[in-house]
């Protein structure tokens, strides 16, 4: 594949996949409102727990088969789908025997991890593992082949699911069982449109040699993806367990709000990231160049949406959640603040280790963030609520600080180029805090009128930097090119 012909596929994938998050977030706040507003911080609790669960459950499942089969440079088209094959079996087989057996321990498990009495949730929740498992390979092969105008029509459909199942459901119940009806159905309609869309259809296969020929890589995405998890649900397990039902859903729905802002940008952005350096593995400037395209991109978006969070986490949560969430608010801000730093420089270094065929830097990076983060979550949560966030929200800081370490030292990758490449988007959101010299409004309206004063005052900041001012201005150019 030449280098243009990469570039217009990587610039059409990162707009479909764009439009699709997007879309998906104009729909999700939607739903949160109606129920934040029908449900209580509990019940949020309690599917938070069964996500922990099955989460979990799927790393097993899936075991880096994705990730290989977009990663992976196939000898011939008949090598990639005997592999797909291969991936998509054990994917299944071993999500069913998983699932049997969280559904036979259910009870013992829902007590493990602070849900006493609720096996049955458990057990009904985790019938997504063998549903996102039959469509998981199906998603690969369309990401590998930059297909994500297909995945948009896909992933439309299925964010209209809360709104035709678990909002309605919510209404008649008022339970967290409207939650778990949702993610069920959500899965189901994934699986099976996926499933039809593909040009590949699942067909026996089975080579236990190609399997283990595999596995050498998933391996490492397997212990890859354990670490994340435990870096992501850690803070959940010692909350729901040491705290109460309420404090978990006020706590992960704090995380969650900032992650559907957030992540217009990175789950637009990430898949489309991995697939191209994937296929630029073995022309170092070349994937050079594409990162940091990628980087800087993301760095002019993402920055001020940060801080737009951080100085706005009171509207937001108004808006979003109620006020019955009140609490909750500055742990939005500070979520987003810093959330903004870590995906810039550190959010991205994972699909760099994974492209390159090195995801045990990932395993290294996560474990040494595991062994700080542990600890200041153990000690902070003693502190109260307050503290306990403040804590989780500072110390994602560490993580950044020992991916940038990993991508100088061992991938070789220029770390002082990474700053300078997102100094210029970093200074104009800085910039935003000048809303700060002037009176707070009470009203919503008042509000929305200095959100409006500081994406100006970002923007003019930003264009004084020539390379941005050109991003911006051929930004819509991209969007309108078919």
């Amino acid at each position: 594949m030449s280098t243009k012909s990469l570039n217009e596929k990587v610039a059409n994938a990162t707009k479909w996949s764009g439009i699709t998050e997007i879309a998906a977030k104009l729909v999700s706040p939607v739903t949160t409102m109606v129920l934040a507003r029908l449900l209580t911080p509990s019940a949020f609790g309690i599917l938070v727990t069964a996500q922990m669960v099955i989460s979990f459950a799927e790393i097993f499942t899936d075991a880096g088969f994705q990730k290989y089969i977009v990663q992976h440079e196939f000898k011939n088209d008949d090598d990639k789908l005997k592999s797909t094959a291969v991936a998509f079996w054990a994917n299944l087989i071993m999500s069913m025997a998983i699932w049997i057996v969280i559904s036979s321990f259910a009870t013992p498990i829902a007590s493990l991890v602070g849900c006493e009495g609720d096996g049955i949730v458990i057990a009904v929740s985790c019938v997504c593992i063998p549903l996102e498992a039959f469509s998981s390979i199906q998603m690969a092969l369309f990401k590998r082949d930059f297909d994500f105008k297909t995945l948009f029509w896909v992933r439309i459909i299925g964010i209209l699911i809360p709104v035709v199942v678990t909002i309605p459901v919510a209404f008649i119940t008022k339970s967290y069982w409207s939650l778990i009806i949702g993610m069920i159905a959500l899965n189901f309609s994934n699986a099976l449109l996926l499933t039809i869309k593909s040009k590949w259809k699942p067909k026996w296969y089975f080579n236990v040699q190609r399997f283990k020929e595999m596995f050498t890589f998933t391996m490492w995405s397997m212990l890859e993806a354990i670490s994340i998890w435990l870096t992501s649900y850690v803070d959940i397990f010692i909350v729901g367990t040491m705290l109460s039902q309420y404090y978990l859903g006020l706590y992960r729905t704090s995380m969650s709000t900032v992650a559907q802002i957030t992540s217009v940008i990175t789950a637009a952005t990430t898949p489309v990231l991995f697939s191209s350096l994937s296929r630029l593995q073995k022309n170092k400037e070349e994937f050079n160049e594409m990162f940091f395209k990628f980087q800087k991109f993301v760095g002019i978006v993402i920055f001020p949406l940060g801080v737009g969070i951080y100085l706005y986490s009171d509207l937001i949560t108004s808006i979003l959640l109620g006020s019955q969430w009140n609490e909750a608010s500055n742990f939005i801000g500070l979520w987003g603040l810093t959330s903004a730093v870590t995906i810039v420089l550190a959010h991205y270094s994972s699909e760099v280790y994974r492209a390159i065929g090195k995801p045990r830097l990932s395993v290294l990076a996560q474990w040494l963030h595991i062994i700080v983060l542990w600890p200041v979550l153990l000690f902070f949560i003693n502190e109260g609520f307050k503290a306990l966030y403040v804590a989780r929200s500072l110390v994602r800081l560490e993580l950044v600080v020992v991916q940038l370490m990993i991508m100088a030292i061992v991938v070789k990758m220029n770390v002082v180029r990474m700053f300078m490449n997102v100094f210029p988007s970093a200074i104009a959101a800085c910039s935003m805090f000048f809303i700060l010299l002037f009176p707070r409004p009470e009203s919503i309206l008042l509000q929305m009128v200095y959100v409006v004063i500081s994406m100006c005052i970002y923007f003019a900041v930003l264009f004084l930097f020539k390379e941005e001012r050109g991003i911006c201005i051929n930004f819509k150019s991209m969007l309108l090119k078919k």
